[in-house]
């Protein structure tokens, strides 16, 4: 595996943002399989590695994104494979209407402006043009269980932090396959796989907006409790 001096664990971590824009700039193999190799470094509960990986460029990539663009515009019902929450509440609804104010304002979308907020939900289908798109999945013989989702989670976070140690940006996207079919068929992922998310991978476009938009996070103190430090 190669080796080098990168930025470190902190840097990695406090600098990484979500890109939703990206430079008509290819990526290569050698590159993806680099970042991959550190990626599933990740822990998995007894060491079970449920996670694949489908790495998807060019053409193939292209007619997906065209397809699940078509479907969701003319009102197929979304068929992602996981379970979704429908409707959140409270200080969780308010965490996704202010990136959305972040991310909106960033890119100068007016809440009366129906069509770029069209644009901008289109942009989601069509995995936000990055050059590559890693569908990252789970075997299906653990579907029912919450501990392989939950490990793709962790797989899906160390990809995504390494990707940007290595200078490339990513989004994790569930609009990307909110039509699984056109995912697996185009993708040619085996029937034996359960299809969990995609991460939308390219190198970074520093003119866009968007890319600039830093999310804001829960402090230690309203995330943790410590239990047992003071006795």
């Amino acid at each position: 595996m190669t080796t080098r001096n990168g930025p470190g664990y902190d840097e990695v971590v406090y600098g990484r943002r979500s890109i939703r824009g990206f430079l008509k700039k290819p990526v290569p193999r050698e590159l993806i399989e680099e970042i991959l190799a550190l990626a599933i470094r990740a822990p998995s509960s007894l060491n079970t590695q449920p996670w694949n990986f489908t790495v998807v460029t060019g053409a193939p990539l292209d007619r997906i994104r065209a397809e699940n663009t078509r479907r969701n515009l003319e009102g197929v019902p979304e068929s992602r494979e996981f379970r979704k929450f429908e409707v959140y509440e409270g200080a969780h609804r308010e965490r996704q209407v202010e990136i959305a104010k972040q991310l909106f304002g960033a890119m100068g979308i007016a809440r009366e402006d129906k069509e770029k907020r069209l644009d901008w939900v289109l942009r989601g289908f069509r995995q936000f043009d990055a050059p590559v798109s890693i569908v990252v999945t789970y075997d299906r013989a653990l579907f029912g269980g919450d501990i392989a989702p939950f490990d793709c989670g962790a797989v899906t976070t160390a990809l995504v932090n390494a990707a940007w140690s290595r200078g490339l940006g990513c989004v994790i996207n569930s609009q990307g396959i909110m039509q699984s079919p056109v995912v697996r068929e185009h993708a040619k992922i085996a029937d034996d796989q359960v299809i969990m998310i995609c991460v939308a991978m390219g190198w970074p476009d520093e003119s866009f907006p968007a890319n600039a938009v830093v999310s804001k996070r829960k402090s230690v103190a309203e995330a943790a409790t410590f239990v047992g430090f003071d006795e």
